[in-house]
């Protein structure tokens, strides 16, 4: 297993002069050279961003990483997609590295061709935690890395594409959709998972969000219930998929994520505000699925009065298993996560360094799953911790519970009847679990041990919350059962491969730091929110100041794309410290650099082929297609309008966009989502500020734009 429970950040100032810093025996440095000034560099789990202010001439920017030890012709670019402008800086994020030091260089393309450039300090990254059953029994069963290998690299072969605002309908992907390898496009999110759910294609798929993603933006690609569904032919299809975002604010507002029939599919470092159901819905046989690092708030309300904060945030049903879901960070989550419904047989899930913050209940409500739960903060939570019902079994070792009410619960019995209470779980029959080594700190509620008075009541063999075990590897007799229905329980954590290592396990004492650094987002996110532990600990109300920031939450990005020339190389794994990687190619396009009042910018695809300090652009060019005569020029050279070919740009300004094709009346080419017919080969259209893709909507051929 991968280990990571510290980030390592670090903001370095720059001056003219090169500085030299020495800590810990280790020398660091960074060097602003000319006119590019780095203002902050740092790692986090297979990740290293750097940030510097806007250099006044440039045209557009270069980001390239290689590890720190290795020559400076090892430097690889980073795909364009992961730069972007905000108000006052830049910023680019290198995904996908294998732990180890780094640097990063940024180069700044000047308007007269010259670039001048700077490199960050040393960078240290470390590896995700690999741990639970989604990494268990691996030789059958896989794991839970998605597009990825297990030291963090994207596996050979990877496919990637981007999804922002402007492009989520947009987006292209060639998907094989038969045995004998034919290939069909598809066009927006919802339409290449669509296309990959046939199961013939599972070749390795990293989906990488960037900034605010609304429902809006998605259109057709989300379903009536709200989910962006990721499917499989049939029960446990191997889809080999990781949805990532990018940087320390990429969002998805106002929808979710369903997961059906599919193995090795990996959620994380995502902002989920707003679903319209559950945040992650892990619904019907999937295996091997691994959702970490995500920052989860309200749903939208639900008809029910218990749906006020939205219903689940990650639920998990229909025989679906060996699932790790780890390192959340739930913000006052009305129903964090229903394990199990009306499952048959046994299944896996483990929950570890999961933040429960003000949240109120099932973290997590059991059915029948065999569980464990470790290292998790429970922070000020209202009604309960860990409920089991329905004959499962839970180990629940090393949490951190600061004032939470009723830290665990089995049905009809213990805490759950006390006071002849109707108990909290329909009726249904109880479970079993095993504690231990969990520090509970201001306890309020109760807490029954079977065998122990250390709880807030005297030992009870017959009607308890849980057995506490005085070692781990101890093993629950069977005679200690569930009060209803009569389970004992499986001893599970003492007999099979649960993908943890005692290792992978911090001490107690250090969980809340651990978990509170570490949780969500990269660097704890871009959604700040700090809660009154005196009135939140103990209500389960929505918290009315809460939900209005989140209606108001807006996105700083101002646009993406480096705007510079992008990477050439062909396909893929990232860098690695020990390796020399190759670049993932950027199958889609986001929109590019900005324009300034009162210019104007010409491209001609005869004289400028794809290059450009502007558009970004990807597809084909043809000098067979014919010779087209405009405004005094004789065009030679096209771009082919095909399904995989776009163009992307950004105006700050109201523009008018003019391009030219072959002479022709009635054809028809998709800007911004609409369709626009050409007029003697001319299509002009008024711009708004904003984002701009160009793609196909009928095949013709592109000689000339201007934005003007």
């Amino acid at each position: 297993m991968n280990k990571s429970v510290t980030k390592v950040t670090s903001y370095v100032l720059l001056f003219a002069l090169a500085l030299s810093i020495i800590a810990s025996g280790v020398a660091s440095k960074a060097v602003h050279a000319l006119g590019v000034s780095i203002t902050g560099s740092g790692g986090w789990n297979e990740t290293a961003f750097v940030e510097w202010t806007p250099v006044s001439n440039a045209q557009g920017y270069n980001v390239y990483v290689k590890p720190a030890s290795a020559a400076d012709t090892q430097y690889k670019q980073i795909d364009t997609q992961l730069i972007r402008q905000y108000p006052s800086k830049w910023r680019a994020d290198a995904v996908g590295l294998a732990a180890g030091n780094y640097v990063m260089k940024v180069e700044a393309v000047l308007s007269g061709g010259s670039k001048e450039s700077a490199v960050t300090s040393t960078i240290t990254v470390k590896a995700h935690d690999r741990s639970g059953f989604a990494f268990a029994n691996q030789s059958t069963f896989g794991t839970g890395s998605g597009a990825y290998n297990e030291d963090g690299t994207l596996q050979n072969g990877a496919q990637v594409i981007y999804i922002t605002s402007a492009t989520a309908q947009t987006v292209t992907l060639d998907v094989i959709t038969s045995s004998s390898g034919t290939k069909q496009t598809g066009v927006g999110l919802g339409a290449i998972l669509a296309l990959r759910q046939k199961g013939y294609d599972q070749s390795p798929l990293a989906i990488r969000f960037i900034g605010k993603v609304t429902d809006a933006n998605m259109g057709s690609s989300i379903n009536s219930s709200g989910f962006l569904q990721v499917k499989g032919a049939s029960a446990y299809t191997r889809m080999n998929t990781t949805i990532e975002g990018i940087g320390n604010d990429a969002t998805v507002y106002g929808w979710g994520f369903l997961l059906r029939n599919v193995g090795n599919v990996e959620v994380r470092n995502l902002g989920i505000l707003l679903f319209q159901d559950d945040a992650v819905s892990m619904d019907t046989s999937n295996v091997n699925i691994w959702v970490h690092n995500n920052d989860i708030t309200y749903g939208k309300a639900g008809g029910d009065a218990d749906q006020a904060k939205g219903d689940g945030s990650t639920d998990l049903k229909g025989a679906s298993t060996y699932t790790t879901i780890s390192y959340n960070h739930y913000w006052d989550s009305g129903k964090a996560a229903l394990i199990g419904l009306s499952e048959s047989s046994e299944f896996f899930v483990t929950f570890h360094h999961n933040w429960f913050d003000h949240s109120d209940s099932r973290h997590p409500r059991i059915r029948k799953g065999t569980i464990h739960i470790y290292n998790n903060f429970f922070d000020g939570v209202s009604k309960y911790g860990s409920g089991m019902t329905t004959g499962g079994s839970a180990f629940v070792e090393s949490n951190y519970y600061r004032h939470s009410k009723n830290p665990m619960l089995i049905s009809l019995q213990g805490t759950d009847i006390a006071g002849g209470a109707v108990g909290t779980f329909s009726g249904e029959n109880g479970g079993m679990i095993k504690a231990y080594n969990n520090s509970i700190v201001d306890l309020v509620g109760g807490l029954v041990y079977a065998n122990s008075n250390a709880g807030s009541a005297p030992a009870n063999a017959t009607s308890f919350d849980a057995y506490l075990a005085s070692t781990r590897s101890e093993t629950v007799p069977s005679s200690y059962k569930a009060l209803v229905g009569g389970t004992s329980y499986n001893n599970f954590d003492t007999t099979i491969d649960t993908g943890v290592n005692v290792a992978d396990i911090d001490n107690v004492s250090t969980v809340e730091q651990v978990v509170t650094a570490e949780a969500g987002r990269l660097g704890n996110g871009d959604f700040t929110w700090t809660f009154n532990d005196a009135v939140d600990d103990t209500s389960s109300d929505l918290n009315s100041a809460l939900m209005s920031k989140i209606l108001n939450y807006t996105s700083q990005l101002v646009s993406v794309g480096g705007n510079s020339t992008p990477p050439t190389s062909t396909p893929a794994p990232t860098v690695t410290p020990t390796t020399t990687p190759t670049i993932t190619p950027a199958p889609t396009t986001t929109p590019a650099p900005t324009t300034t009042p009162g210019t104007s910018v010409v491209h001609n695809f005869t004289t400028d082929g794809k290059t450009s300090p502007f558009f970004t652009i990807v597809g084909n060019l043809s000098t067979s297609k014919g010779t087209v005569v405009y405004n005094g020029l004789t065009l030679t050279q096209c771009l082919k309008m095909e399904s995989s070919t776009s163009v992307g740009f950004t105006t700050t300004t109201a523009k008018t966009l003019t391009l030219v094709f072959n002479p022709a009346n009635g054809l028809k080419v998709k800007i911004d989502g609409t369709s626009y017919a050409m007029t003697n080969g001319i299509v002009s259209v008024s711009l708004a500020p904003g984002q701009h893709t160009i793609v196909k909507e009928d095949v013709t051929n592109l000689y000339y734009m201007k934005v003007d």
